[in-house]
């Protein structure tokens, strides 16, 4: 069987052999634009990408392609209905992420309790220096322990970043489905856990439930000085209420690992440097050199199981 790769640019750092050596032949591009995918996908049994479009057209043009793999768990990249039409499996990559998205959650948190950007920033440009006294106080540091940590969603991520939430001695209240009228017992409902939560961290899917989740409204319910941490998705938060609400001090910081539009090529609203307390990282959570590696043995598992007529991990059966 050959195999074309069509994306490897977020793990062209690391060692691809695995799937080279489960087919015949391996064909690998670091990026490929719209215009590229129907040319380099023809005459390939497998196609592997990760956030290159497969569209209907390219689906049904492609008269040797077999299996896609989709080195990422989301895929709405792929036209699942056009490749169950033509039997193709369809199979993607799952719970690679829990540990390095948990932990730099947990980071994000952190660095917001501890103010480590400030005091960073106000030690490079000499405010220690000038201190009076042996240390640097000028901005207030606060304890995890004792805070509540409302979590919007609870798959394994969530259940991750409540395990080491609690490691630091915080209540964890997890919230009910946003909009359901009835509230499991151990769910708290959402609108309560805007109001009690010191600390609100989303890890739900963007779903058209969810766009927006985070507005205007649910900003202005959330307690004065809490914190909002977002390694979701951006279509989750409106932006500019989060800048605003950052920017007349209701929140007292934020920090998202995503943008409603990635890369921000046309700019964001939340890339202003005027905004206080908000710290903005580039989709990276995901990125620890052990997930990227699960991935590619995922991918690899996905293609040995396809071979050998079990395909796992498959999302259009």
């Amino acid at each position: 069987m050959k195999a074309v790769f069509l994306d490897t640019q977020s793990l062209d750092d690391l060692d691809l052999s695995p799937l080279a050596n489960s087919v015949d032949a391996l064909q690998c591009y670091s990026a490929t634009s719209a215009d590229e995918v129907a040319e380099r996908i023809q005459g390939y049994d497998i196609v592997i990408t990760n956030k290159v479009v497969l569209s209907a057209e390219h689906i049904r043009a492609a008269d040797q392609l077999k299996l896609i793999c989709v080195v990422a768990t989301g895929v709405n990249n792929v036209d699942l209905e056009a490749a169950r039409a033509r039997s193709i499996p369809v199979c993607n990559s799952q719970g690679y992420g829990v540990h390095s998205v948990a932990q730099h959650v947990l980071g994000l948190m952190l660095a917001l309790h501890t103010q480590l950007l400030a005091y960073d920033r106000a030690v490079r440009q000499g405010d220690w220096n000038r201190s009076t006294q042996f240390c640097l106080l000028d901005y207030p540091i606060l304890e995890l322990s004792g805070r509540t940590l409302g979590l919007v969603g609870y798959g394994a991520l969530g259940q991750e970043v409540a395990r080491l939430a609690a490691c630091f001695g915080m209540q964890v209240l997890i919230s009910a489905r946003p909009g359901s009228e009835t509230v499991p017992d151990d769910r708290v409902a959402f609108d309560e856990v805007l109001k009690r939560a010191d600390v609100l961290t989303l890890h739900c899917p963007l779903t058209d439930q969810t766009r927006n989740l985070i507005d205007a409204a649910a900003l202005a319910t959330m307690k004065p000085g809490s914190f909002l941490i977002n390694a979701a998705r951006g279509g989750i938060v409106d932006e500019a209420a989060l800048k605003a609400a950052l920017c007349d001090g209701h929140l007292g910081g934020a920090a998202t690992d995503v943008l409603s539009e990635e890369p921000p090529r046309n700019g964001n609203i939340l890339l202003d440097d005027s905004i206080p307390n908000l710290i903005v990282t580039p989709h990276s959570a995901w990125g620890s050199v052990q997930a990227r590696e699960t991935i590619i043995r995922q991918t690899r598992e996905n293609i040995e199981q396809f071979k050998q007529g079990q395909p796992v991990r498959q999302v259009n059966a």
